[in-house]
Parts: C-alpha cells; sequence; structure tokens
C-alpha cells in the first residue's frame, strides 16, 4: 500500500495470516503462473523459519471469473473451460485442480493450511452482498446483475495509487447501465430462458458471483475480518485487488489488510507468458524435456520477485547446470566420514544460518541467499558436518530439494555400472579419441536411451543410472 518495504509487525505476535491468489482451474497453468506459487511458498518458509505459525489459505476460482479483461462481462472461464473439453464445468475444475496440485509437488511447494473453493463459500459471497446493499454500496442492472457502486467509497484506488477517474478497468463490450466505468460485478444473473451449469439461489434471483467476491468472502472465514498478508500478481493491482479493498473495508474498516505483496511477470521472447500468445510450457512438458524441477526452481530464485524473469531453455539450461553443481558439491559433503553423526560448529552454524535468513527476511532476496550459499560450500574454516546440517535449514528455507537430490546421486554413483553401458562409454571414450565425434555422439545417445548419464570432467568419465 505504501509501496516501500517496511519491518513487518503482526497482528498476533507469532502469527502469520497470508492470502494468496490461486488458480482459475479452466486450464492448465503454465510455468509462469507457478512462479506466483513458488513465491507465495518462500513467503510461507521465511516466516516459518523465523519462527512463526503461518497460516496460509490459497483460493481456488472455479466459477465467477468470466473473460474479458474487465473481469465482470463474457463468458465465465469455468464454462468456457466444460464447452472446450465437452465435459462439465465441475469435472473440469477437478480435472486442472488435480493438474494444479500436481505441478505444485513437482515444485516442492508446501501445502497450503487452506486451499478454499469459489464453489464451497456461495452463502458467505451471498451474505457479503447484502451486507454491501444494506449499507448502500450496490445497485442492480435488469438482466446483468447486482453491481458495487464504486463512486461510493473514497478510498478506490488507493492500492495503485491511481486517481479514481484515472483507472482504466478494462476494455468493455457492454458498459450499459453502470453507473461508473469501474464499478464491478459482484452477483450475475443467469441468462433468462436458460440454466447454466454453476448457478445458485439468491435474494436477486439465481445466479452467480462476480469473480472478486470471493477472495474477500473466504479470506475473512479462513483468517478473520483483518489479517496480515495478501499476495498476488501485480496484474491485479488496477482491478482485482482495488475491488476487494474497496468491498471489504467498508464491511470490516480499514486496513482490512496489513500488507500487499505483487510479484511480477515470468516473461518469454514475446512478452509476458501467458496463455493468450500460445507461448507456454507447463512443468509436466519441462519434465518431459528431461528438466528436474528443481532446477526451474532453482531459476525463479535467483530472479526477485518484484522484477520480471525473462524464460528460455538456455536460461533453463544455465539454471540447472548451477544447481547440479551444488547438489553435487554437496553430495561430496555428504560422503565424508561421519557428517550425518557429528555434532556441527553451532557457533558456525549459526552465523551461516543469521546470513542466509538475512537475505530472504530484506524483502526476499533469494538470489542473494543463493550466493551465499556457494561461499558456504566454498568456506576452508566450515567443517563438513557443519555444513551438512545447514543443508537441511537451506532446504527448508528456499525449497530446493539439495539434500534429497545429493542423496540419490550418492546412490546413484555407488551403483554398480552393467557391462553392456560400461562397454558403450569405453566404445565412446575410443571414437573421441580418434576425433570421430559423429560417433561418438550416437554412442552418448545410446547410454542415455538406456537410462544413464555420461559425463566428462576433470576427473574422468563419469556413468550415473539417471
Amino acid at each position: 500500500m505504501t509501496r516501500r518495504a517496511e519491518e513487518f509487525k503482526p497482528l498476533v505476535p507469532g502469527r502469520l495470516g497470508l492470502y494468496t491468489c490461486g488458480p482459475t482451474v479452466y486450464s492448465y497453468q503454465h510455468i509462469g503462473n507457478m512462479r506466483a506459487t513458488v513465491h507465495f511458498d518462500i513467503i510461507a518458509r521465511m516466516f516459518r523459519a523465523n519462527g512463526y505459525e503461518v497460516n496460509h489459505v490459497l483460493n481456488v476460482t472455479d466459477v465467477g471469473h468470466l473473460v474479458n479483461e474487465d473481469e465482470d462481462s463474457g463468458e465465465d472461464k469455468m464454462e468456457k473451460g466444460a464447452r472446450l473439453d465437452g465435459t462439465t464445468a465441475w469435472d473440469v475444475a477437478q480435472k486442472y485442480l488435480d493438474a494444479f496440485v500436481a505441478d505444485t509437488d513437482a515444485l516442492n511447494i508446501g501445502r497450503p493450511a487452506h486451499m478454499p473453493r469459489a464453489t464451497g463459500y456461495i452463502a458467505e459471497q451471498i451474505d457479503m452482498i447484502k451486507q454491501l446493499e444494506a449499507i448502500g454500496y450496490t445497485y442492480i442492472i435488469p438482466g446483468k446483475g447486482v453491481y458495487y457502486d464504486t463512486s461510493k467509497f473514497a478510498g478506490y484506488g488507493k492500492l495503485s495509487g491511481q486517481d479514481l477517474s484515472k483507472i482504466r478497468a478494462g476494455a468493455r463490450i457492454d458498459d450499459t447501465g453502470k453507473k461508473n466505468p469501474t464499478d464491478f460485478l459482484l452477483w450475475g444473473f443467469s441468462p433468462t430462458g436458460a440454466k447454466r451449469e454453476m448457478e445458485w439461489d439468491s435474494p436477486w434471483g439465481p445466479g452467480f458471483p462476480g469473480w472478486s467476491i470471493e477472495c474477500s468472502a473466504m479470506s475473512m472465514k479462513l483468517l478473520g475480518p483483518h489479517f496480515d498478508v495478501h499476495a498476488g500478481g501485480h496484474e491485479h493491482i488496477n482491478v482485482h485487488h482495488t475491488n476487494e479493498i474497496a468491498q471489504s473495508e467498508p464491511i470490516v474498516g480499514a486496513p482490512w489488510v496489513n500488507y500487499w505483496v505483487h510479484h511480477e511477470w515470468l516473461m518469454g521472447k514475446d512478452g509476458k507468458m501467458s496463455k493468450s500468445n500460445g507461448e507456454i510450457y507447463r512443468v509436466a512438458d519441462l519434465i518431459n524435456l528431461g528438466y528436474d524441477p528443481m532446477a526451474f526452481r532453482y531459476l525463479l530464485l535467483l530472479g526477485h520477485y518484484k522484477s520480471p524473469l525473462n524464460f528460455s531453455l538456455e536460461s533453463l539450461d544455465a539454471a540447472a547446470t548451477g544447481y547440479e553443481n551444488i547438489v553435487r558439491k554437496f553430495a561430496k559433503i555428504m560422503r565424508a566420514a561421519g557428517t550425518e553423526q557429528n555434532e556441527p560448529n553451532r557457533k558456525k552454524h549459526d552465523e551461516w544460518r543469521d546470513k542466509i535468513l538475512a537475505a530472504v527476511n530484506d524483502n526476499l532476496r533469494t538470489a542473494e541467499a543463493l550466493v551465499i550459499v556457494q561461499e558456504l560450500l566454498k568456506d576452508a574454516d566450515t567443517d563438513d558436518a557443519t555444513k551438512f546440517f545447514l543443508f537441511g535449514f537451506i532446504d527448508a528455507l528456499l525449497g530446493l530439494q539439495f539434500m534429497d537430490r545429493a542423496r540419490k546421486l550418492c546412490i546413484a554413483e555407488d551403483a554398480p555400472v552393467p557391462v553392456e553401458i560400461q562397454a558403450l562409454a569405453d566404445a565412446r571414450g575410443a571414437a573421441k579419441a580418434a576425433k570421430d565425434f559423429a560417433r561418438a555422439d550416437e554412442l552418448r545417445a545410446q547410454v542415455e536411451a538406456a537410462g544413464y548419464a555420461i559425463t566428462d570432467g576433470a576427473d574422468g568419465v563419469r556413468i550415473v543410472k539417471k
């Protein structure tokens, strides 16, 4: 709200109430969407590392998010998804929610305390609209729905810092009936003579909730009338989050939310990565291309959430190399005799821990934290036992699963290489020595097709089961 970094002061000491914008489950989430979810996960991990009890709510929009830019006109995204999939909106919601959860698991994103679905809180949304109606903040456009009158709320636009008269709520097909261009839908009426797949009875007739009302109703139900942090994409500042404030604060008072945190986009070669421009990857796509999802998470943490981050397969390759280097270095530490049994140097441990945590505590500077991790690995004055214990903390804070991947690498390196695979590797070495690189590449491909990775390093050729 103040557009600057501030010291965090909780509403309840030792507790964090966190609400984050989750998926609209009409389609698969792409990796640009997943940048947001990783960012939310880092917020929760940071607070836990500082000793907070975190009540994290991540909403699931399964009704009411309309397709046009103003977010309150056009076809419902869920009904559109059902039409395209040739199934029901309810089936669409479950299919894509399951896919989203699978992606979060692959990226080691911790499960929130609550993942409420908008369709599960219709009564709460209706009740909130009734409260706004009672205090004179609503009006009805016949045939369209119940609308919020933004002229009634003096603070409308304060989150973005824009004047009410200058806020452009988005392109509209038809504004007929609106008192102000920024007024927005609270409850949409079902079409006359037709029944929507997702509709409910209400005091104003059968229909469905608008998009923004779900977040206010669900957050208040699960976090209380006031809570600490609301996070989401910066594209939500001007309309969605502005609307949430406008419909919440007349009921509960200000400030409804103490801190707003907005992340920037993941960028492709043609701008923002989105479904509309066709340039998208899913987490499953990256896995099918042979990437460890932790390499993608590592790439995200090399950027800062407040800045756009460029994505390409080349940048992911570079991140994968950096991530694997850390894993290999830590695997050597893990192999050191007695590492898991020996006690760490507590003074050294706490110094490094505090240094890494301080970087993340300062507005989520994860890239700086990773630089400190590299410094830790190289530090000759810190023993292996201390480094080992520190990586438990690092994994808890950043969620990069260094320890898991290092253990798997140790197991793979200890596994005996089958005679036939070793023969292929030896033949590849002979082909390289003879400068028959085409043959060497062919033999390498055969090794990898058999489920083994082969790399050339300063210490010779390494063959590891994938």
